[in-house]
């Protein structure tokens, strides 16, 4: 027989429960103003057009997106995907993103063991990796690219030509060379393709797959050289 008083009780305790789990990950969703989760918090979709997005230590959220605006990640944070247009990406340490890091005008650095499933890219703008790994291609078109000691990139590294658009301009300056450094014991599996001028500074002890449109400058030194 069905104790009502004992069963009321239980239903709602795993109601409780159930709306507990669904609030913590809700949508974060802002037009204007800056979006801040907090450290150890779970998320959805983080999101605004105006403003930029941080990330706290060991929080987990789906996609991360803004239009204008940085986005920082903390030290073990967990994403699906982060994208921006105006505004630079920084990944903490032990940083996980499952799908791409993205922007259009803006550097992308990655620090220490950072692992990134997809593809990281920019248009106008730096990258920078650190004992990092890179599923994806890493790709630029107007920007230096630090591919660091001990970092992996199992897709390929691509600069590419600059074009110009009436959707997307791109200015590139007539002296803007981008460097291009594949540090120490750095690992790049696929091509490096550069469709650009670029200089290019590869390690002796760095592994790399084919290279065209460039030609590479060894060294041995903890810092490439600095022309």
């Amino acid at each position: 027989m069905l104790n009502t008083a004992k069963f009321t009780v239980g239903l709602s305790v795993l109601l409780f429960a159930s709306a507990g789990v669904a609030f913590a990950q809700q949508d974060v969703s802002k037009v204007n103003g800056s979006v801040d989760v907090g450290s150890g918090e779970v998320r959805a979709d983080v999101s605004t057009v105006n403003g930029s997005i941080k990330l706290g230590d060991k929080s987990k959220t789906d996609d991360v997106t803004t239009v204008n605006g940085e986005i920082e990640l903390g030290n073990s944070v967990a994403s699906k995907e982060v994208t921006t247009v105006n505004g630079a990406i920084k990944l903490g340490n032990n940083a996980r993103v499952s799908n791409d890091v993205t922007t259009v005008n803006g550097s992308i650095f990655v620090a220490d063991h950072g692992v990134i499933g997809g593809d990281v890219a920019t248009v106008n703008g730096g990258i920078g990796l650190v004992r990092s790994e890179v599923g994806g291609d890493v790709a630029t078109v107007n920007g230096d690219v630090t591919v660091g000691i001990g970092s992996h990139v199992k897709g390929k590294l691509i600069v590419k030509k600059p074009t110009n658009n009436s959707v997307l301009p791109i200015s590139i300056g007539p002296n803007r060379i981008p460097r291009i450094i594949v540090g120490p014991n750095a690992v790049i599996d696929g091509e490096l393709r550069f469709e650009r001028e670029v200089k290019l500074y590869v390690h002796s002890s760095a592994k790399v797959g084919k290279i065209s449109g460039a030609k590479p400058v060894s060294f041995s030194t903890p810092t490439a050289p600095a022309n």
